[in-house]
């Protein structure tokens, strides 16, 4: 139902971001990092005489000792900037948002990730029931004689379909497929549903899984075997009705991405070589990676038209008056929509804001948005000194949950404020609140913004005011940042010969288009990397790759006289249409 995970969205060997099945061997563990540490400590000591030993201490005390001097080695240890494929697994993994499964391209999603996704649908859940959507649940299996019903629309999937072909030790009679999309699965039930034009518009949604079997490599989040999504199927009396709901749902699935994760998106529509199989058009919101200067589709709302009510007879009785002596008049086919957001905007997320020191992510969807750590405890430091401070720590978390923010207490004993600071930056929690002995004697606590680093302090008195306005600061610094990034990529081209190095200097175009599917065709093969304006080391193992259609933005600039200019494409006879926006992509 939705395009973004079906094939045109992705090379068929990225180099940027690959599923490495030693993954879970590069993880590095603390107890790993204290052996470590203490193995080059001893290698680094002079050989002595042999002498009693004294009687050791339990190996989890040694570990504990040593944990602070390997701690580097638990941070990111390659730069975003040179090797964005290892910086993403890293982050992921020792952030602890996923981890991978013995399933290729399956992978564990873990609550700070999951968490996100929470966020997210109870955002939209609720956008949606505004307009009367309700939820319910299709099986995950569509027998395979209504996967067929609809010959281009199989033909979509068909590459990437899973088959059931084994009922325990007996094999079936009729193979199922594991839902990749529910279409097929849908809309047998909405032609025994509708039956009057009372009966519409019928706004059906689902919140669950689906599996496209991608033989490519996969990417956590971006491209998996399984995923999920929300998919919506509505019925509507009017092709105007279907199309005012397709834009709202784009508006809300541009409002997650820019007011949920901070991430800015352009609004458009498909082209017809890059619309979803079946539908009249698909409108679709498209995000920007900076570190590779590729487009990424983030979300995708179709209106379908009657294809589909034609395909599987979903039909109504005509309701405008019949003259006298006039026959009854056919019944009308509904029109339809479908439209599915999916868990691939964590994963944009992650890489529009990520940096060398892990995660960083928005307060609005972070599942803790506040870590409030004590600070100056040394082993002088008396055990009521001691307890009186986790005491206040413990006193500021509550007093920040109840005004709505999500914060917790780090008072693990062992670890230094810089393990712990560490620890909490590579997980992107948005604000971290220090307090010590000389933040008690001033009546204040320190603060630092995970987004920028900065520090300031916070009269204690202020706390439930200034910390939720600050996170909201935080928040919006955040989204500014990357639109200013993306609109600073986003560039208008006007001559061919300046295609290609745009695209090479990390930059989606956009151009003059006759919006022809063969001349779309033309521009991928003749912007493929032939090393012009070229000097991108990041990409150096990149694959041959050229730019496709993102979408035409529903904002149009200036510059295209119908019928006079001609399209950007230096092979093109024909006349510009539309400005397109072009880019590499995932």
């Amino acid at each position: 139902m939705s395009s973004e995970n079906q094939t045109p969205t992705l090379s068929t060997a990225d180099p940027e971001l690959t599923d490495r099945s030693v993954a879970a061997e590069k993880e590095v563990d603390m107890t790993q990092v204290a052996a470590n540490a203490e193995k080059k400590e001893k290698a680094a000591k002079p050989k002595k005489e042999k002498k009693d030993k004294p009687a050791q201490q339990p190996k989890a005390q040694q570990q504990k000792k040593k944990v602070d001097e390997g701690s580097a080695l638990i941070g990111i240890t390659t730069l975003k900037e040179d090797d964005l494929a290892d910086w993403y697994q890293q982050v992921l993994l020792k952030g602890e948002f996923l981890e991978y499964s013995d399933i290729p391209g399956c992978f564990i999603l873990n609550p700070a990730s999951y968490a996100i996704w929470e966020k997210i649908r109870d955002y939209f859940d609720a956008k949606i029931k505004t307009i009367g959507v309700r939820n319910c649940y299709f099986p995950i299996f569509i027998s395979e004689k209504s996967l067929a019903t609809e010959k281009e629309h199989l033909e979509g999937f068909e590459a990437e379909v899973a088959w059931v072909t084994m009922g325990g030790k007996e094999k079936l009679t009729d193979r199922l497929a594991v839902r990749p999309t529910s279409e097929t699965a849908m809309y047998p039930y909405y032609a025994k549903k509708i039956r009057s034009h009372r009966d519409l518009p019928l706004r059906l949604n689902q919140w669950n899984n689906v599996v496209r079997w991608e033989f490519k490599h996969a990417i956590p989040f971006l491209r998996s075997r399984e995923f999920l999504w929300q998919e919506g199927h509505t019925a509507h009396m009017t092709h105007e009705g279907a199309r005012e709901e397709v834009l709202k749902i784009l508006d809300w699935y541009a409002a997650i991405y820019e007011e949920l994760l901070a991430v800015p998106m352009v609004k458009g529509t498909k082209t017809d070589n890059e619309k979803f199989a079946g539908a009249e058009y698909t409108t679709t919101v498209e995000g920007f990676v900076p570190s590779t200067g590729r487009g990424i589709q983030g979300g995708t709302s179709h209106c379908l038209g009657q294809h589909f009510s034609k395909m599987f007879g979903i039909t109504v009785e005509d309701p405008s008056p019949t003259k006298e002596g006039e026959e009854k008049k056919p019944p009308l086919h509904v029109w339809q929509n479908s439209w599915g957001f999916t868990t691939r905007s964590i994963g944009v997320m992650v890489l529009v804001h990520g940096d060398n020191k892990g995660l960083v992510i928005p307060p609005r969807v972070a599942e803790v948005q506040v870590i409030i750590i004590a600070v100056g405890i040394t082993a002088k430091t008396s055990v009521e000194e001691r307890q009186r401070m986790y005491g206040e720590c413990d006193s500021f978390c509550e007093v920040l949950k109840e005004v709505g923010v999500r914060a917790e207490t780090d008072l693990r004993e062992g670890y230094s404020p810089g393990y712990k600071f560490n620890d909490w930056e590579l997980k992107g929690v948005p604000l971290r609140i220090e307090f010590g002995p000389k933040d008690s004697e001033k009546h204040v606590v320190t603060v630092s913004r995970r987004d920028g680093g900065d520090k300031s302090t916070i009269p204690i008195t202020d706390l439930k005011t200034a910390v939720p306005d600050l996170l909201e600061t935080i928040q919006a610094d955040m989204f500014r940042k990357a639109e200013a990034e993306f609109r600073a990529h986003r560039v208008q081209i006007n001559e061919w010969k300046d295609f290609v190095p745009s695209l090479n200097a990390k930059n989606v175009c956009l151009i003059r288009h006759c919006l022809g599917g063969k001349c779309e065709d033309e521009i991928k093969e003749l912007s493929k990397r032939q090393g012009q304006g070229d000097d991108m080391a990041e990409d150096a193992r990149a694959p041959s790759m050229g730019a496709k259609s993102l979408c035409i933005p529903f904002e149009q600039p200036d510059g295209i006289v119908e019928g006079e200019t001609k399209c950007t494409n230096p092979n093109c006879e024909a006349k510009a249409k539309k400005w397109v926006l072009f880019g590499r992509s995932y």
